[in-house]
């Protein structure tokens, strides 16, 4: 009866000696992997100067590489050199914040900036605090659904 015991326990410790091999080498892999789809993106990048877009079911790697001139030079001339992103870090996998809730964010910020110039011109703020309030009220409301 111990033996069978014993022996289970020996098959168990190998599986999962077996198993953490098997982890490390599928992630060595991937990053392998990742490393090369980056080179290939800034390569893809840098001959036809646009990025290359990943097909539709593929939402983990988000690597967008940045098109960008140097310095302008004297005349208005641009450069035609690229500035290419390093490896990215991989993003962990975040929902899109709601639409409705972004703009009551950025109307908020934009009322806060009439209530700050209203009230260093010295004009009245009335008004501009009411929107201020229902604007607050209305995030408050989006947020809780």
């Amino acid at each position: 009866m111990s033996d069978v015991i014993t022996e289970y326990k020996k098959w168990k410790q190998q599986g999962e000696d077996l198993r953490v091999q098997a982890k490390q080498a599928m992630e060595t892999r991937y990053h392998e992997l990742l490393a090369e789809a980056v080179q290939i993106a800034k390569e893809y990048l840098a001959d036809f100067g646009e990025p290359l877009k990943p097909t539709s079911p593929i939402t983990a790697f988000r690597y967008k590489g940045s098109v960008k001139s140097k310095a302008k030079k004297a005349a208005g001339e641009r450069s035609t050199a690229r500035n290419l992103r390093e490896v990215p870090q991989p993003a962990p996998a975040v929902a899109k914040p709601n639409a409705e809730i972004v703009g009551l964010q950025k109307r908020l910020a934009t009322e806060k900036k009439k209530l700050d110039k209203a009230k260093a011109s010295g004009k009245p703020t009335k008004a501009v605090e009411d929107r201020i309030y229902e604007i607050e009220d209305e995030l408050r409301l989006a947020s809780q659904t």
